[in-house]
């Protein structure tokens, strides 16, 4: 669902070896299509088909909610199989809404994104509705087969996705509910529902069966304050996120009528609003565990999320404006940063 950064056309040549890039207008057949004997190729092509950042950041959000969930337990329960299915349930979320928003948008990202497999013509638009149709099902069966809390954060994550990239909502047309989208699904939906389903799994005290049904014994909505941190983190980085990835794609976007932050705000306004964005959110983290979070390491969490901060304001001081490949070095770092944050939050939870 989130469009990741511009990076030099030249960037899926080197990264997609032999994958040969096709004209704009090859959009039927691909080079891979037609041949069939590329198996490395289309694997490369289907990794940045799935975008690999979004890959990242949702397999160490589910990793984290299970830590989390962990460290809420008096005692360790070593259940793992609930762990896998959790995360085939949202990485193939995950693709089906980044690859339905590729095959909306394959004019815009000629112009924006030129390396991407549908756009480059490395994947047909058959071979990317397949992937979205297959992945979208599996996500829904899987979830199903695990329990309600997590068919609830599958099913309304695909639904908001749906109706990102999906005429005729197609609400990524407008900066505020395109934002909204993004951030209530990764930081609201995700975190919240993730902490729920392996909560109760653990409670459980053991796998979960796909055929013992949707017992509700040892079901609790009560969430620590913990992953209530950590999730109003998520949704307000995410919303620096949001409106930022708008800032390279301004050529395509304007042309297409596709209105963002960056075209009414100005690249400048947007950039700034984003530092200061990312700002609120560490300092708001470090004060949190001064004042709420009692069962955290509070040093590790203040050392950590302020060192964070200050190597935000570090590089974002020496980036150019004018020049995408900064720009798109920039929003990688950003995208590090929220990865660097499911890693040290539930570290600092364990070591509590």
């Amino acid at each position: 669902m989130s469009k990741v950064c511009i990076a030099h056309p030249r960037a899926y040549y080197l990264f997609g070896a032999g994958v040969r890039f096709m004209g704009n207008d090859s959009i039927g057949k691909s080079w891979i299509d037609k041949n069939g004997s590329a198996p490395q190729s289309w694997v490369r092509a289907f990794w940045e088909f799935s975008r690999p950042h979004t890959i990242v950041g949702t397999s160490l959000s589910v990793l984290a909610l299970y830590a989390i969930a962990q460290s809420a337990r008096l005692s360790v329960n070593s259940v793992f199989e609930p762990l896998a299915f959790a995360w085939l349930a949202c990485i193939c979320g995950n693709i089906y809404i980044v690859g339905l928003n590729q095959l909306e948008d394959v004019e815009i990202d000629k112009i924006n994104k030129p390396y991407l497999p549908i756009a480059s013509g490395a994947f047909s638009r058959k071979t990317g509705e397949l992937i979205v149709i297959a992945t979208g099902i599996i996500a829904i069966l899987t979830a199903v087969l695990q329990g309600p809390f997590l068919l609830a954060t599958v099913g309304v994550s695909l639904a908001i996705g749906t109706a990102y990239s999906l005429p005729p909502l197609r609400l990524k047309r407008f900066p505020f509910w395109a934002a909204l989208c993004i951030f209530t699904v990764r930081g609201a939906i995700v975190n919240l529902g993730l902490f729920l389903h392996f909560n109760w799994v653990l409670g459980l005290g053991r796998a979960k069966s796909a055929f013992s049904g949707w017992s509700l014994e040892s079901v609790s909505f009560e969430i620590p304050a913990e992953v209530w941190v950590l999730t109003v983190f998520v949704v307000v980085f995410t919303f620096a996120i949001a409106i930022f990835k708008d800032i390279p794609d301004m050529e395509g976007d304007k042309q297409y009528n596709i209105t963002t932050f960056t075209i009414e705000l100005g690249k400048a306004t947007v950039f700034n609003l984003s530092r200061w964005v990312l700002t609120v959110c560490y300092l708001g983290v470090a004060l949190a565990g001064a004042i709420v979070l009692s069962n955290v390491n509070l040093v590790f969490l203040a050392v950590s999320h302020l060192a964070a901060l200050g190597l935000m304001w570090f590089w974002s001081a020496k980036v150019d404006l004018d020049d995408k490949i900064e720009i798109a070095g920039f929003y990688q770092f950003i995208w590090k940063l929220f990865f660097l944050e499911y890693l040290i939050f539930p570290a600092a939870c364990l070591l509590g």
